[in-house]
Parts: C-alpha cells; structure tokens; sequence
C-alpha cells in the first residue's frame, strides 16, 4: 500500500528507520570518476565525494545513488568489475567507503549502491581461473562457455550481436596455447557474462549484498536486472528467430527469449529480498530493466527487488499528450504492483536531457531520434540545437518531474543545466561503444565529462591535475559556484524545488485538472498544492494560487516556452 506519511513529518531518526524512505525520495546519481578529485589524478574518487556532502545537503536529497566504484580496467566505465567487495585503489579505499558512507547518513542521506550481477570483468580472479581450467572445469562453469563450430571450432556457437557492437562470443586460448572454446559476452568482450545456472555465482552474490549492507548501504540500483538468467538449449537460436515481427521492443514480451526478461530471473531476486528483509530497515533495490510495459512490474514486485525504473519520460516527446499518458499509465502500473514508480530524463547512459529537448521535436522519436544519438553522430550541428529553448523544457520537464507521486532520479549535472559535451576527440574519448561501433554509436562519454566547480581553473574546480574527459569551455558559465546564491539560476531552482517537494510530500496519488488547452497540463496533490506545465507557444491563465516555485518567469500568465509552476 502507498505510504501516507510526509517525509515532512518525520524527524531524522524516524527518517533513517523508515522502511518506505525510498517510496518519494529526490535520489541524485553520482558517477565517481566524473564527480570530484582529491588527489589530482584527474579522476573522480570517494574522498572527493565526501568533501562534496555539504554541496549534496544544500540541494536537498534524500539519498545518492553511487555508479561502480569497483576495482577495475575501465573497459566500460566501472561496469566491467574486477572484485565486487572492495574499492578501486584509483579511487581510494574501503576505509575511504566507509567515511563517506558515515559522512552521507550523519547528514541524514541514504546510499544506494550500483551493482553489476550479469557479467564481471575478463580480470575478476573467477575468468582468470577458467582461462586457465580445462574445457568442462568448475571454473568454466562460472560462466557461459561453448565449443564453436565448423570443422575446427572456428565459428562463434551463434551469430548473436553483443550490445556493444560486433560478435557476442570470444575465443581464448587453451592452456596448452592451442585455439578453443567461446564465451559470451552480451556486453564488450572484457565483460564475460556469468552463469547463473551455478549455485555457487548465487550464493556469492547473496554474500556480496550482505557486505556492502553490513557496511551502510541503503540500497542497490541492479544493472541490467533482466539479464541474468539464459536458455542456451542447442541449437541456439538465429538473430531472425529472435526477433519475430509483432512482439515488444526487444522482439520478445512473454519471457521466451533466451537471454533478456526471462521468467526464471525472479527466482534471483527472491533470494535477494530475503536478504535486504535481514535488515532494518530492509534494504531497497531498483532494477534497470528495459523490458516491455506489461512486464514491469514483476522486478518491482514486493517479493522481488521492489522498484523498477521506468524510462518512459526519458524517451518521450517533450509533449503534453504523450506526458500525461506516460505519467497516468505508471501510477497504475505501480498500484498495481505494491511499488512506487520512478522517474528520470537524465543518467549516465543517455543524452543530457537540456540537450535533446533543445532539437527538432524535443529530442523526442522524430527529426534526430529520441536520443539526440544522431545529431552527435552527425557533428553536433551547432544549428539545429536551441540551447535555450532546450534548458527552458529541461527545467519545466524537471519541476513537473519533482511534482509527482513516485521517487525521482537526478543525474549529476543536470542540476546546473549542463548540456551534453559534444566536441570530444575521437582519440580522448572511452566508451566502448564509439570504438566498437565507430560510425553507428557516438558512446556515453559526453554525459560522463567531470563537474565544472568553479569558473576557472584546469578543470573548472573539479580537481588540481586536469580532467580524464576533455571539458569545453563554456562549462565555466554552468560552474557551481557560477549558479551558487544566484537568483533564478537552474542550481538555485532544484534547492528551492527539492526543499519543497520535501515539505509538500504526501500520499502517492494526483488529480488531473481541467486546462482548457491541450498543451497544458494540470494536477493537484494531496495537501491543497497544484502543478500546471505550459508545452505550448502562447501564454495561458494562471489558477488563482500562491506561486511557490516556478521554472521560468511569470506575467500573471504561465508564459510561452515551456513553463512549470507550482501553486498553493
């Protein structure tokens, strides 16, 4: 059932053992090696996000969720894991994870923790192991290994493509130096898919949870939750046989296919949730589950991981219609579930959102893709991008967010209006996707380029020796301590909105309002408070109501170009 209580109404200690925190709460993503730098190494770390708290509690959230911080070789950004137990030296060390953690909570801030279950990386002592094992060896059965066929073993066991371009099979070598069997890998090939099949990666991974909640994590955002489990039954399937025509987005929607949204996932996170119930309060989880709608709501189940994310908002049309569907669809399908929906624009996977909605259509499924994908591939024409227009949607899309039933996921950035970073090199970027897909992918690395700070410096603040992305050099108008204290400024909108939302909060329900126009739109909330979005072109009344927060400037109208006020 929903929760009633107001985070309002209680008080820290009640906060930190309420076991529905994560219900409502303003979660803000932090990517480590992008946040700050203490050391100057030029690479974010734990320290530099706790010298950052004070920042974090100004802006008003409830919990930081934390991407991987892990040991490993950066093949993919952190989510090619070396050891899921300890911290990666570059970025300091679990002593460190434990200051930040005690850090965060003593400033009533929960910690929600990434983690990376489907593969490890090709370093993990496990894959080392079965490199150097014999075909058919327990260390082998860790993960998903095949002979290959043709006359000797030379072709992949299936002509499956890896997400991140190219085979989704590798070929060692034999510890006898001759040519041998193939593993999968969904992701790049230093990422080696596990094999949960084997009781023995699911009870390591139960001891995983417990080490990371012993030590004062709230939470897990579960990447690529609906992944782990396989049907790799021979004959394996074709690329043409996995994607049969009228079936959901992945090609499959009932759990028939082999390695995405299969039904026996959830026997996992069964297993899970009596862990995370070992605690008090039980620790949360979200799951990164790009599935069909109708599937949803099994990850978000209470017996499972108890959230999911929903990308709906993310992927749509900056556009009053296709938001109000969104957003009443979701609220639904969370009732239904015993869950609380999520919502986010921005993550350290996508175009920044002030970007995409600043294209032709918003961003949105016309023009240059939903994703502002092809615009970057296509240079990043300086033209077709309205960077005005784009932050004004970007902060009105962000305060109607705010205003929802539901927890809202805030990526590190967004908060000071940053654009996407276009102008990388192609020698400076990192992303496996560009280099495995030069020409079809641009990759991640441009909602990943380390926080501007302060106006000036190497790195606009973010540490003393430079930046591991190449940052441009208009970040120094959207620098922290540019925005900091200065009316109207995207950073002093989400205080004011996120110290509001706090006090406002109430039951997980809304009202849909009459607008009079179809380009606005209008709810109330619990509590006599009220949110109308202006997506269309020309002014529009105001309801009678005390203005609290607004996203843009008012005349006694809800002016054109994209506006979201609340009202009390």
């Amino acid at each position: 059932m929903p929760n009633t209580a107001t985070l309002a109404t209680l008080s820290g200690s009640d906060l930190a053992a309420d076991p529905n925190w994560w219900r409502q709460a303003s979660v803000y993503q932090i990517y480590p090696r992008s946040f700050a730098d203490s050391n100057g190494d030029g690479l974010g770390d734990i320290k530099g996000i706790t010298a950052k708290v004070p920042y974090l509690v100004g802006l008003g959230i409830d919990a930081v969720w934390l991407s991987p911080f892990y040991p490993s070789a950066l093949a993919d950004g952190g989510y090619d894991v070396d050891d899921y137990r300890d911290v990666d030296p570059k970025l300091g060390t679990l002593d460190d994870f434990d200051e930040m953690s005690a850090a965060l909570h003593a400033a009533g801030i929960k910690l929600i923790a990434d983690i990376v279950p489907n593969h490890s990386s090709n370093r993990h002592i496990w894959f080392q192991e079965a490199l150097a094992s014999p075909r058919g060896s327990d260390a082998r059965e860790r993960y998903i290994f095949r002979d290959g066929t043709g006359k000797n073993g030379e072709i992949p066991p299936s002509d499956w493509e890896s997400v991140f371009g190219g085979p989704a099979w590798e070929r060692i070598t034999e510890p006898d130096g001759t040519p041998g069997q193939w593993y999968m890998h969904i992701f790049a090939k230093e990422q080696p898919d596990l094999n949960w099949s084997n009781r023995e990666i699911r009870d390591d991974f139960l001891k995983t949870l417990r080490f990371w909640s012993d030590r004062g994590v709230d939470g897990f955002r579960v990447d690529v939750a609906h992944a782990l489990t396989k049907d790799l039954t021979e004959p394996l399937l074709s690329r043409v046989e996995l994607n049969p025509a009228g079936t959901g987005a992945d090609g499959h929607d009932d759990g028939s296919h082999p390695f995405w949204d299969r039904d026996e996932v959830h026997e996992i996170y069964v297993e899970w949730r009596e862990v995370f119930n070992e605690y008090n309060p039980p620790r949360t989880a979200v799951a990164e589950a790009w599935v069909h709608a109708s599937r949803r709501g099994r990850y978000a189940s209470p017996e499972g991981l108890g959230q999911a994310f929903n990308f709906d908002l993310l992927q749509a049309d900056f556009d009053a219609e296709d938001f109000h569907e969104i957003i009443t669809r979701n609220l639904a399908e969370a009732t239904q579930s015993g869950a609380s929906s999520t919502w986010v624009f921005s993550n350290h996977d996508v175009v920044r959102h002030a970007t995409r909605y600043g294209l032709p259509k918003g961003g949105g499924r016309h023009a240059k893709g939903q994703d502002g994908k092809g615009w970057l591939l296509a240079g990043a024409p300086a033209e077709e991008l309205d960077v005005e227009l784009g932050l004004r949607r970007a902060r009105a899309a962000t305060l109607l967010m705010l205003a929802l039933p539901g927890s809202a996921y805030l990526y590190q950035g967004e908060e000071l209006g940053l654009q996407e970073v276009a102008e990388i090199p192609d020698a400076q970027r990192q992303d496996p996707t560009f280099f495995r897909n030069k020409g079809v992918e641009i990759g991640r690395d441009g909602c990943r380029v380390p926080l501007p700070w302060t106006p000036e410096g190497s790195s606009f603040g973010f540490g003393d020796g430079g930046a591991h992305l190449p940052q441009p050099a208009w970040f120094s108008r959207y620098a922290v301590a540019a925005e900091d204290g200065v009316e109207g400024s995207t950073l002093e909108l989400y205080r004011k909105a996120l110290k509001l939302r706090r006090e406002l909060q109430t039951s997980e329900e809304l009202d849909w309002l009459e607008s009079g126009s179809d380009d606005v739109l209008h709810f109330s909330r619990p509590g006599g408070w009220q949110t109308v979005t202006n997506f269309g072109d020309i002014p529009v009344e105001l309801p009678a109501g005390d203005v609290l927060v607004s996203s843009g400037p008012l005349d006694g109208k809800l002016l054109p170009g994209n506006t979201t006020v609340w009202l009390r």
